[in-house]
């Protein structure tokens, strides 16, 4: 026995051999049958080159399924099946694709309520000879914690091609608040026991009478066996816009983001909890009322940033941008002739709770994030910035070369040494560090010309080489070394950067959680296409999203007219429509009292301030906990630049949830291009302008030829296609 089994899996073979059909059909190559195998009913995939995967379309719970039926419908079939224990109606249709694709749906209704305390995976490796044990294959991606609910695997022996299973676990939603049950770590599984484990629960039984759905899977058959890190990232990304497609999705709702600047900036200038002062200068918590631990370098920078970038769209200026700028340069240390993370200052006041918080210890990535905000800032003319920057670059050099580019997680800023070498045992560093790395010598590039930082760059780059979706540690650098690529691209021409940037972005959608929690605490705020910020992080973090969202924008920007992969025109504009919508509800102005933590584990909450929560978790769970992150103060002051524009002529603004390029702004016109895929739409809507103006404009839009005008819908805001020209004009 190569992998151990339960019995449900161990006997499947058996069951499935001697089940009874009930019908037939076939899918392109692929001959499928619907089998009642007593206490479950199959829906069996054999490929005539190879060998036969069985999906677990229902599950008796103790119980024998006795008389099915089965019917043919426009879209596929219809089954209905029944136990001593409740009714099922299964359908499974066979949605137009490029791929070879199908869908299960199964509702039951409980005849009377009771627990459920096991439940067996839905997806089985079938043999022509032998058990089901000594099948080989390999799971390139399963579910983590709450996100999305998908599967991505190979069958190696028998070869039998690759599968991209999803969940629609929104569809679960109903089942779980009644049951007070998680759809968490649902989806995946250790070979050959894989698929989805429908939530079980021991405590809260199951309400008669009502119909459930227990399961709703889309399923893309892929014929060849795939290996290649670059293949398989590309391949994840095709498959899961390809579901996206299909998949039910909510109606973003429009968030006021101007509004919201205005009460983040009162509450990041005017909260004492958001400051600490070190000789006479302010400087920015990590988390309010936060005084214990010191000033951090990234913390100023990481407000500071998209401060610049509001204040230079609004045209304002503001004396929190002022302390700001002015503080930063205190943390150049000249021992090491770099910036440095803490205050060095109060650097003896570190409590040495954790590894990285003692003196001159560096996490491997904080050193470069700083860095690259140093050198966003002086690409627009910060000249402090630029001195910073250029001051330290050298160590950031010296550092890279000492390591090989193979940076450990912690190490000692003056000697070195290495103090904590490896994320987990066997898993090495911080693998997306030579990305951020490549990324911050690119804008030194760009800074100065000079070619020296793009060797340096391109030296990093290589570390990153067949990692596919391990290049990904943290989420915010990862998706900016995606963009970094591209330009890197765009300078060369050679296709590794591209194809590295698409396992990057492979590594991000990875960590998505496209489906929306509507039990418990979720049904209080919105949580489809967000984002977690690590591999196996149990929340999602206000700063590292918003950082995303940057990112991504950036990384369409950058990409405006190159043949990217099409996948990334859907899944890239479609998460930052969601996060402009989604992002508002960290703030705990917008959250119900109940849903935020009492035990915060820094600093305080206070309810009423406009400084978001770092963390947001599953249904059941409480969020907040972590605190209130100040340095997660920006998160407005970086959206409105990007997703609003103004329109001085008419003393007004417009607001549109899909990223632009080319905005062109005339005396009475202006014209620009939406990114994405044509099978989505882009909301517009004007802010400010008066009803009178309002009349006076007109928008077009243009698909190929020529501009065609268009209405309002009934909410007032016009629906525009993607990957369409905009012109909006006004007399």
């Amino acid at each position: 026995m190569i992998n151990p089994v339960t019995p449900w899996t161990a006997a499947a073979q058996s069951d499935i051999q001697n089940s009874k059909l009930l019908y037939k059909l076939s899918l392109q190559q692929y001959k499928l049958q619907i089998l009642n195998a007593g206490d479950s009913l199959w829906l069996t995939v054999e490929n005539p080159q190879a060998g036969t995967t069985a999906f677990r379309l229902a599950f008796g719970i103790n119980g024998i399924f006795g008389k099915t039926s089965v019917t043919r419908t426009q879209k596929g079939l219809e089954i209905k099946a029944s136990t001593r224990l409740g009714n099922y109606t299964i359908t499974v249709t066979f949605p137009k694709s490029r791929h070879t694709i199908f869908r299960y749906t199964t509702v039951f209704t409980a005849s009377f309520p009771f627990l459920i305390p096991f439940w067996p995976r839905d997806i089985v490796q079938l043999t022509k000879t032998g058990r089901i044990e000594n099948t080989i294959g390999t799971v390139h991606v399963k579910q983590t914690g709450a996100r999305s609910g998908h599967l991505f695997f190979s069958m190696n022996k028998p070869s039998n091609g690759s599968v991209f299973y999803f969940q629609n676990l929104t569809a679960m939603s109903a089942y779980c608040d009644a049951t007070k049950t998680s759809l968490s770590e649902t989806v995946g599984g250790e070979w050959p026991e894989i698929g989805f484990q429908f939530p079980v629960n021991p405590d809260i039984p199951v309400p008669e009478g009502i119909p459930y759905t227990i399961s709703d899977a889309f399923v893309i058959l892929e014929e060849k066996v795939l290996e290649k890190a670059t293949e398989l990232s590309a391949a994840f990304l095709d498959f899961l816009s390809e579901i996206y497609l299909l998949l039910p999705k909510p109606e973003p709702q429009y968030q006021d983001w101007l509004a919201i600047a205005q009460q983040a900036l009162n509450s990041l200038y005017l909260n004492k909890g958001c400051w600490t002062v070190i000789n006479g200068t302010p400087y920015l918590n990590a988390y309010a009322g936060d005084y214990d631990t010191p000033a951090e370098i990234m913390v100023q920078l990481a407000v500071l940033l998209p401060l610049q970038e509001y204040l230079i769209w609004s045209q304002q200026t503001h004396p929190v941008y002022d302390d700001l700028s002015r503080g930063i340069t205190d943390f150049y240390d000249d021992r090491v002739k770099s910036i440095v993370r803490w205050h060095p200052a109060r650097e003896n006041q570190l409590d040495k709770s954790e590894e990285q918080k003692k003196e001159m210890v560096m996490d491997s990535w904080y050193l470069h994030h700083p860095l690259l905000n140093l050198a966003r800032l002086a690409l627009r003319g910060d000249k402090t910035a630029e001195r910073l920057f250029l001051d330290s670059i050298d160590y950031a050099i010296k550092v890279a070369r000492h390591f090989d580019y193979n940076w450990p997680v912690f190490y000692k800023m003056t000697t070195l040494e290495v103090i904590k070498a490896e994320t987990s045992p066997g898993n090495g560093g911080e693998k997306d560090v030579p990305g951020s790395y490549a990324h911050i010598m690119f804008l030194a590039y760009k800074l100065t010309g000079e070619k020296r930082f793009f060797t340096e760059a391109a030296k990093a780059v290589k570390h990153l080489e067949g990692l596919g979706f391990h290049i990904f540690y943290q989420a915010n650098n990862t998706a900016f070394t995606a963009g970094a690529l591209a330009e890197m691209y765009r300078e060369t021409q050679d296709e590794k950067y591209l194809s590295l940037s698409y396992s990057c972005l492979a590594g991000i959608f990875k960590n998505v959680q496209l489906w929306d929690c509507g039990y418990g605490y979720g049904k209080n705020f919105p949580n489809f296409f967000s984002v977690f910020p690590l591999n196996d992080a149990p929340y999602t973090a206000a700063y590292e999203e918003f950082e995303v969202f940057a990112a991504l924008h950036h990384y369409m920007e950058v990409t405006d007219g190159l043949p990217i992969l099409p996948s990334l025109k859907i899944l890239l504009p479609e998460f930052i429509k969601y996060a402009a919508s989604r992002l508002a509800y960290y703030y705990p102005p917008l959250l119900p009292e109940d849903i935020i933590d009492k035990e915060i584990k820094t600093g305080e909450i206070q309810k009423e301030l406009w400084i978001p929560l770092e963390d947001l978790h599953d249904g059941w769970e409480k969020s907040g906990g972590v605190g209130q992150e100040v340095y997660g103060a920006g998160l407005p002051f970086g959206i409105i630049p990007r997703q609003y524009f103004k329109i001085e002529p008419l003393k007004g603004t417009a607001y549109i949830n899909y990223p632009i390029a080319k905005l062109r702004l005339g005396k009475k016109a202006l014209t620009f291009h939406i990114t994405g895929d044509n099978r989505f739409k882009a909301s517009l809507e004007f802010i400010g302008i008066s009803k009178t103006d309002l009349k006076k404009i007109k928008v077009e839009q243009k698909n190929t030829a020529k501009y065609a005008e268009l209405k309002t819908n009934t909410s007032g805001r016009y629906e525009l296609d993607a990957g369409s020209s905009v012109r909006i004009s006004w007399t």
